[in-house]
């Protein structure tokens, strides 16, 4: 079934939530994308980003960023990091509407890290066209997957997150795909 056949009816094109690391770039086990030297593209997200940018209304990023919480890099590497990807996107004739991102360690207590939904919240005070129920998360976490259950979205799961192979095994998922590439062809009918 692709994105035309759902059965559900709406009146605009509904959002697309990503996570970043493991679904938009290479994840670096163990670490952070700390510098945009270290931003590696995800195999296919320059084809994948315009097929999506077609599909839906608003696209949002949605990251943990940890790193930031734990002194191990700042406010500006990370957004040197996301000028690199926005500029990868936007070449390859695909965009990113808004990023979002919790800079807070996990211990720290946050509303905002997933899977709590503070972004997801956040991202509706200022796209008040955002239907969660309509809404899909692209993940490849068990804190992503957390996140767009909570807020009635339909979830994506991307494999690769070996560390979290028990489990992301076992999780309630609507949809499963290798990478965004896969899914994207899926949304776009190919």
């Amino acid at each position: 079934m692709t994105f035309a056949e759902h059965s559900f009816t709406m009146a605009k094109r509904p959002s697309l939530f990503l996570d970043r690391d493991g679904v938009i770039n290479v994840r670096i086990p163990g670490d952070y994308v700390r510098h945009p030297d270290q931003f590696i593209p995800a195999e296919g997200l320059e084809e994948a980003m315009p097929m999506l940018s077609a599909v839906f209304g608003r696209i949002f990023v949605v990251t943990n960023q940890a790193g930031i919480g734990k002194g191990l890099m700042t406010e500006d590497d990370l957004a040197l990091v996301h000028q690199k990807m926005t500029g990868i996107i936007g070449r390859s004739g695909g965009r990113i509407d808004r990023i979002y991102h919790c800079p807070h360690a996990r211990d720290a207590g946050c509303r905002c890290r997933k899977p709590a939904t503070g972004m997801g919240w956040k991202a509706l005070a200022e796209y008040q066209e955002i239907e969660f129920g309509d809404a899909w998360m692209v993940g490849d976490s068990v804190s992503d997957i957390g996140f767009g259950a909570s807020l009635g979205m339909r979830t994506v799961l991307i494999a690769g997150k070996t560390e979290e192979a028990g489990g992301l095994a076992g999780l309630k998922v609507d949809f499963r795909f290798d990478n965004l590439l896969q899914f994207a062809r899926y949304m776009a009918g190919c």
